[in-house]
This record gives C-alpha cells, structure tokens and sequence, in this order.
C-alpha cells in the first residue's frame, strides 16, 4: 500500500520531494504501513497527511478518502458521552501549552469503541501547532481482558455459591433444632460445615494467588524442602481418605541436590498435580523424584514427573492445559489449578511440561532450580 501522504505538505526546511513516513534522521526510516497501531498525521493546516494501513483498517475508512481532508473529517471521534471530540481537544486553537491527549476511549460513527491518543508537535515552544500525530489501536485485546476478569468473577463466584448455601444451611437448622438432633448428628452436620468452610477458603486462595500471578507480585518464600517427604505426605493424605495404597507408586532417586523453595506452594503443585491424577486418570499414579539433568556448574535442580494410566489429554489440548478455566474430560472444580501450578513454578525460576505418558495417560514434569534463601 505504501506511504500515504499529499504531496504539497512538505515538512519545513525540507528540500526535494517530501519523505513521508520517515523519520527525519534517515537511518530511522519507517514505512507508516509497517506499523502495528493506526497512525494518522495532519498538518498545520489540519489536513491528513498520512493515514496508514492499520488505521484503515481499523476505521474502515479508505486512506484515498481521508488524505486531505480536514483531520476532524477524517475522524469524527466521539467521547463516551456523545461530544465531539475534536471540539473538546480543539489542538490548533486551543492552550498553547498542551503537547497532546492522552490515551483514551472514544467512539467511531456506528458506536465502536478505539483507544485514541495524540501529540501535538510544535517548533517551538508555546508556538503553533505544525503537526498533529494521532494513534490509534484497537480495543479487541482489552475486551478479551475484560471478559477473562469477568468470566473468572463469574466462575468464583458460582463455586463460591454452594459451599455458602450449605454452610447457611446447616447452621440455620442447627440453630433451629439444637436440642431435636443427637450428639452424632451434630457432629456430622459441623463436619459438612468444616468441610464446606474449607472450600470456600481454598476458593479464596485461589483467587488471590492468580491476582498475585497476574500481577508479578507472587512471594516466594524459600527454605529448604524435601521434595521426596512431601510427596510422601500427600499420598498418606490420599491413602487416609479412601485410595488403595498400591495405586501410587513413588521412586525418589538420590542423591538429590539441596532445594531452597516455598515449601507451602510446593505443597500446592504437588497437591494440585496428584488431585488431578487421581481424579481424571487411571490406573497407577508414578511419582519420579530425581535430579534435573542440567550442567553442575548452573546448580542443577530437582525434576518431579507425575503420571497416570488413563486416557491422557489430546493432543489438541495440551498447548491449553495451563490457561485459566481449561477442565479435562470429566467437569468439575474450577479450572483455575493448572495456571496456578504454572505461575508458582515459573515464580520459582523452574518450568513445567506436559505430555503423554509411557502408559498413555497423562504426564506432567516440572523443574526447580536449586535456588538460594530467602533472607
């Protein structure tokens, strides 16, 4: 498409026929149409100069169209509130001092929303306005943004629902009929409630930690672990809930390097990781605790695999596995496990794969570096 610009708008001091699109050193030269963000330049006058390809294709509007015409022709903005923007701003006529807007939303005949923003560029101070350079993006990615927030609103809060209505429940009929129900039953009603409790709390951790993960502000706090013992733990903790004990199988291969890492989120990938196997595969879960085959001189580190025999996740799947609300075969729980498991091990330094077992089922392999305390 090439550069776009009207021909008897040179830049001052210019000689020859003007360059549009380039920078005035030319080393820096840059095709408008190269460029990722709408881009549309007027001139001292107010006319459209330039008028890229991606703000064509954002406004719908021909680039042969726009050069030419006034800038406020070329782009009838609006605010939120229906006022035309261009009167607001008023760039040419307005305070001296003003070197642009910033980014904003603003609306396009027929209502569609673009984030628009525009610098103002003078020779000299407080001088005219020779040059009005407005970019423009689209605002696809914030809306994607927003309905992943709202989609997780939503999901926390529907998971968040039926714990609460079972804890209100059972302790308005407590309340009610204390004296009608036996000291058993009393006992099995607060058991739910603990149970429920619990839920909801986890459910809130959750919520936090994807805040924290979103963000870069998860905390890490190190001190030595013993992988293998935890891993131990949390198979006694399913072997006591009802699994028989030769469902698992654990092979921990020493001599294993020291581990510096939060051992309260090392709990919660392994939880997280075993809670999957069990749940939605099959057969026997391994458990393979070994040094990660990385030089001496790095520090080396610890790699855990956990696999199953059941059908494992399709191929078409598995580069989904760890975005939020990805659920396997069988429904349930929130979905919101495996970017958690993910964001904790990348907060660690380490990384986590997966893929398909020996067996068939599921496999998954993460990698902590050694790592130093945390003083």
């Amino acid at each position: 498409m090439g550069v776009r610009t009207s021909r008897p708008h040179q830049a001052r001091g210019a000689e020859g026929p003007p360059q549009s699109g380039r920078a005035r050193a030319e080393p820096l030269a840059v095709d408008p149409d190269e460029l990722p963000d709408g881009l549309v330049i007027a001139d001292e006058t107010g006319s459209v100069v330039c008028f890229n390809a991606a703000a064509a294709r954002i406004t719908a509007v021909r680039p042969a169209d726009a050069l030419g015409t006034p800038l406020e022709r070329a782009l009838p903005l609006e605010d939120l509130e229906g006022r035309r923007w261009w009167q607001l701003t008023d760039p040419y006529g307005g305070l001296a001092i003003r070197v642009g807007q910033p980014e904003r939303n603003l609306l396009l005949p027929g209502g569609r929303e673009v984030l628009v923003a525009a610098r103002y560029v003078r020779d000299a101070p407080m001088g005219p306005v020779q040059r009005v350079i407005v970019s423009l993006r689209d605002t696809e990615a914030r809306r994607r943004t927003e309905r992943s927030h709202a989609e997780l609103i939503a999901t926390v809060a529907h998971e968040l629902r039926s714990p609460l209505t079972s804890v209100k429940g059972f302790t308005a009929t407590l309340l009610a009929k204390w004296e009608r129900f036996t000291d058993d039953q009393k006992r099995l009603v607060l058991e739910t409630v603990d149970a429920d409790a619990n839920r909801v709390t986890r459910l809130i951790a959750e919520l936090l930690d994807i805040s924290r993960i979103d963000s870069g502000r998860l905390e890490v706090r190190r001190q030595p672990v013993d992988v293998g013992a935890a891993v131990g733990r949390h198979i006694q903790a399913h072997v006591a809930s009802g699994h028989p004990a030769d469902r698992f199988l654990v092979r921990v291969r020493h001599p294993l390097p020291e581990l510096w890492a939060d051992p309260d989120k090392i709990d919660q990938v392994l939880s997280n990781l075993l809670e999957n196997a069990v749940r939605h595969g099959e057969g026997t879960v391994t458990i393979d605790v070994e040094p990660a085959p990385e030089p001496r001189e790095r520090g080396g580190g610890t790699t855990v695999t956990v696999s199953d025999e059941g059908p494992g996740i399709p191929e078409e799947s598995m580069n989904r596995v760890f975005t939020r609300f990805w659920r396997g075969s069988k429904r349930g729980g929130t979905g919101l496990g495996l970017y958690i498991v993910k964001g904790i091990v990348e907060a660690h330094g380490g990384s986590i794969t997966v893929g398909r077992a020996p067996g068939g089922g599921a496999l998954f392999r993460f990698t902590l570096p050694v790592g130093t305390p945390a003083f």
